[in-house]
């Protein structure tokens, strides 16, 4: 069955986007995911609803993902459905609730057994440090159990990092890294032996995987020392270059450039042809306590409202004279563009 109209037509747009918002994109590792077999994508989670866009547009043409049960009390149950999402319920949604998981799971666990690709959290949460937390036995177990249920099916864990130059702003680095992909086959006898044993030596084998695939993956005692060499100056190296510096001599690597007066100034001269968009989207941040949903305001809110504050105004314009309506764009977009820059200056 091919995903909805709706699900290709989204998955049409953000692909595209991605590659606007960043100022490099990267995708490595793409020959890693399996093709013979059932595939079950974990990435790290460190910038919410951005997180499965990126993995969804990149990894598979159709990917079905598990996400939060609140998200689907409200109108967008429909359209979630349409974007082959799929509740969980989690202790904090009631224990009433965690019985409905088992449906849930089902419909995954036939989805495996169609070797469809499916995409789960291993982590268990988001947060917003780049270190990958202890990762639960959810995604080992879910991927287990339909192993189990199709034994001649392979079902492989996929590992997937996602390494943000920066999680919440725009024209910076971002590379997601598909890194070894392994088979669950061979661990089906001991599973059915010791399978909680199993299950951890499967989730220790993953931890592992998708450390690989992140370029500060240990909080150590230098971590926030390497973290801060994590900068518009050097993700332009590559990912494995990076990754190899900040593990063995992250002191010569250049810091972040402190911010200026002279910047702050431009900065908000810059912001002054789209205050409105700014303020909103301020505004919605503000909303959220987690930090973690930041970066998904700033990734969503200058697809939505920069568009639509430029037509608003280009249309009031076009109605005075058509000039007037192609200098506002022009003065807009342009600003927009060097408002960015001049932020990302001393990230």
């Amino acid at each position: 069955m091919k995903p909805s109209l709706l699900y290709r037509f989204v998955r049409a747009i953000f692909r595209q986007y991605t590659f606007l918002f960043y100022r490099r994109f990267k995708v490595l590792g793409k020959e890693n995911i399996p093709t013979d077999g059932a595939v079950l994508f974990s990435p790290n989670h460190q910038n919410s609803l951005v997180d499965p866009l990126l993995v969804g547009t990149t990894g598979s043409e159709s990917v079905h993902s598990l996400t939060r049960s609140d998200v689907f009390d409200g109108p967008l149950k429909g359209i979630l459905k349409q974007m082959q999402t799929l509740p969980v319920y989690r202790i904090r949604d009631g224990y009433d609730q965690l019985k409905r998981n088992q449906t849930t799971f089902e419909k995954c666990y036939a989805l495996l057994g169609e070797k469809k690709h499916l995409m789960m959290f291993s982590e268990g949460g988001h947060h917003e440090e780049y270190f990958l937390q202890r990762l639960s036995k959810g995604s080992s177990r879910l991927a287990m159990e339909a192993q189990k249920r199709y034994p001649e099916i392979p079902v492989y864990l996929q590992a997937v990092g996602l390494n943000f130059g920066h999680h919440t702003q725009a024209l910076l680095d971002c590379t997601i890294v598909y890194g070894n992909a392994f088979s669950l086959q061979p661990f089906l006898d001991d599973y059915l032996k010791e399978p909680s044993k199993t299950l951890n030596a499967i989730r220790l084998r993953l931890e592992g995987e998708m450390k690989a695939c992140l370029w500060l993956p240990e909080k150590d005692e230098f971590y926030f020392e390497r973290k801060e060499k994590i900068n518009r100056k050097t993700t332009s190296m590559g990912f494995y270059a990076l990754k190899e510096k900040l593990e063995k001599e992250y002191q010569s690597l250049p810091r972040k450039t402190p911010e200026t007066l002279l910047q702050k100034a431009l900065i908000a001269f810059f912001a002054l042809p789209n205050l409105p968009v700014h303020l909103v989207i301020y505004r919605i941040q503000g909303l959220f306590k987690d930090a973690a949903f930041h970066g998904m305001v700033h990734y969503l809110g200058k697809l939505i409202f920069f568009p639509l504050w430029w037509c608003f105004g280009a249309l009031i314009g076009f109605f005075v004279a058509p000039e007037m309506g192609f200098a506002f764009l022009i003065v807009c977009i342009g600003s927009a563009y060097l408002n960015q820059k001049m932020i990302n200056f001393s990230l």
